[in-house]
């Protein structure tokens, strides 16, 4: 009868035992994933790439996880910005042009957009002792690694009917556009390539053909030798907006003549050697109005510019733009609206015309913007294509 009590008492204390272990699980005591202090035996690092996400709840633990994988590739690729440097200052010589560049932010996200269509979150865990939820984000290298080189030899495919076009057309645009087109693939190539290096336990990547430093310098050196534009300005202060107009195509990385068309001689040390085959053509205008108002003074402004193909008289591209700057005295409001003119007309101006020469313009040739500046004095104005604005 002792023997059975006392087997009945240790029975007890063992269910009771596993009962307060019960509850402890219940209560968020289980034992701690390995996963945490980064070890996984269910998840390898040899066959995962690991994010560890932790937070007062689940669904922001798991964006953090998330984010610490994409941190892994954002990384690298500020790691890699200098090989692709050229090309991106080339990018960003004229501010106006932001809707059509690459930038390094734009190239960051091109690869944390890829990388994350394959990560997912491999296991959550939530410690009630702390209220804080853990969560473990991975990708499978195996698999990402072989969606990668699929991508890149695509994008080498690309890159190298490109360089071939490029070499064989005799016309200097298409020539100009294919290397732009094969220079920018060629960095969205190597994005992915440096993503491949983290995935890969090696750190390897695949060798390109090309490298982005050489085709922008080949870009640049032929349009330096073979497309010229000129700039022909009338109208109001039309030598100070012309200065201006040409500075703001430089700095877009366009080559510039000062040569006057149909000018016999070149101002010394303003000429490229060669005729413009692109005229930037337009008018200028600055007029007091107005306004009963008792304490500032106005000047309105307007403008209307054609860029033209001089070969053919075809005009590719137009800006036509117009404002009203206001200030304490006339002098000093017709001074605001000089300024304000030249730079926005620079900058339109700018972009157009690389917007035609590099082909990544959404506007037909052709087309024309309603004229800014009015034929006389409250009539709209009329807009001559082929000799340009009126």
């Amino acid at each position: 009868m002792l023997r059975k009590r006392s087997l009945l008492i240790v029975l007890v204390g063992v269910l009771g035992m596993a009962g307060v272990l019960d509850g402890c699980a219940g209560l968020g005591l289980s034992k701690k994933p390995s996963w945490i202090d980064g070890a996984s035996e269910q998840y390898p690092s040899s066959q995962y790439l690991h994010g560890l996400g932790q937070a007062d709840s689940r669904t922001v633990a798991a964006e953090r996880a998330y984010a610490a994988v994409a941190k892994i590739f954002k990384a690298e690729i500020s790691a890699q910005a200098r090989d692709w440097e050229s090309y991106l200052v080339l990018e960003n010589r004229g501010k106006a042009s932001t809707e059509r560049r690459l930038t390094l932010d734009q190239v960051t996200r091109v690869s944390t957009d890829k990388v994350l269509e394959n990560v997912g979150i491999l296991d959550t865990w939530f410690d009630r002792r702390t209220g804080q939820h853990y969560a473990l984000a991975g990708m499978n290298r195996a698999q990402s690694e072989a969606a990668l080189l699929e991508r890149i030899a695509e994008l080498d495919r690309m890159v190298e009917t490109e360089i071939r076009e490029s070499r064989e057309t005799q016309d200097k645009l298409t020539r100009v556009r294919n290397i732009k087109r094969a220079a920018k693939n060629l960095v969205l190539r190597e994005v992915y390539n440096a993503d491949l290096r983290v995935i890969r336990p090696s750190g390897q990547g695949v060798a390109p053909t090309y490298r982005v430093a050489e085709l922008t310098a080949e870009l640049e050196q032929f349009l330096a030798t073979n497309l010229v534009i000129g700039v022909q300005v009338t109208g109001e202060q039309a030598e100070t907006v012309r200065r201006s107009v040409m500075e703001g195509l430089i700095r877009e990385g366009l080559p510039v003549t000062g040569r006057l068309v149909g000018a016999q001689s070149p101002p010394s040390g303003e000429d490229l050697g060669l005729a413009p085959e692109l005229l930037v053509k337009g008018t200028v205008r600055l007029w007091n109005v107005d306004v009963r108002d008792p304490q500032f003074k106005y000047a309105r402004w307007c403008s209307d510019f054609v860029i033209m193909e001089i070969g053919t008289q075809r005009v590719v591209g137009a800006v036509s733009k117009a404002g009203r700057e206001g200030h304490l005295s006339e002098r000093e409001a017709m001074t605001k609206a000089m300024r304000v003119m030249q730079r926005e007309l620079a900058s339109d101006l700018a972009k157009t015309l690389a917007g035609y020469i590099y082909g990544e313009t959404d506007q037909p040739p052709g087309v024309m913007p309603p004229a800014a500046c009015p034929r006389e004095e409250g009539q709209p104005g009329q807009r001559s294509p082929g000799m340009g604005p009126l």
